[in-house]
């Protein structure tokens, strides 16, 4: 696969971007453009099954879940000059993984995010080690029974290492550029003893945490149903 690790910007020919989706990223112009623009994105629901939509899909179908979300807000960064670097939050094994996209300020980090509640959304840069970034989603990174559930994070991976073509056009699925991610060294939040003296979150911060952004569609039963 092509290398781009050495181009900043990124030009629309390198991104395979038509003159459209280029001119729509192009006004994304700062981290809170993008995260905006990532905000006013329906969550995707992934109501027809699981996806790994590129950020052409994603403009093109205007729905995006976390990594989805977060290869908009790298190329976006990469347009302007910034490295598209993206961060793997891991977890255990009763909640799924979250990816961010991150940028840096006068030497301290942010993150750009996408997330149907309040919990798991962007983060100013004011976080002085990736570490630190990651602890920030702890408190409120947890499963549906409130147990906390984060425990590693990976190193800053620069996405100009992998093609545009399978993760900023691809029209089926992302599933290589997910796998790298997924496989990049992790380091640990938490120890073992650490995790065993965890507190789940109580019944208040469960209830508040019901509240999403983009309601997930009321499916319809058909006649047949409805009288068996």
């Amino acid at each position: 696969m092509a290398s781009h690790v050495n181009l900043r910007p990124a030009s629309r020919e390198a991104l395979g971007l038509t003159p459209g989706e280029f001119a729509l990223l192009a006004r994304l112009d700062t981290p809170q453009t993008i995260q905006a623009f990532l905000n006013s994105i329906p969550i995707n629901h992934e109501i027809g099954g699981e996806t790994l939509l590129s950020v052409r899909e994603v403009l093109r179908q205007r729905r995006a879940h976390c990594i989805e979300a977060a290869f908009v807000a790298a190329c976006a960064l990469w347009m302007h000059g910034e490295p598209p670097l993206m961060m793997h939050l891991d977890c255990d094994d009763s909640d799924d993984p979250h990816v961010l996209a991150l940028f840096r300020r006068r030497g301290a980090w942010g993150a750009l995010s996408k997330s149907n509640g309040a919990h798991l959304r962007y983060r100013d840069p004011i976080y002085r080690s990736l570490r630190e970034l990651a602890l920030s989603f702890f408190h409120e990174y947890f499963n549906k029974r409130g147990n906390k559930t984060l425990r590693a994070y990976s190193a800053s991976f620069d996405m100009r290492r992998i093609d545009p073509r399978l993760w900023v056009t691809c029209a089926t699925g992302c599933y290589e550029a997910h796998a790298r991610l997924a496989g990049l060294r992790h380091y640990a939040l938490v120890s073992p003893g650490q995790v065993r003296l965890l507190s789940p979150r109580d019944a208040f911060e469960r209830r508040a945490a019901k509240t999403v952004e983009y309601p997930a569609p009321v499916r319809r039963r058909s006649p047949t149903a409805r009288g068996a």
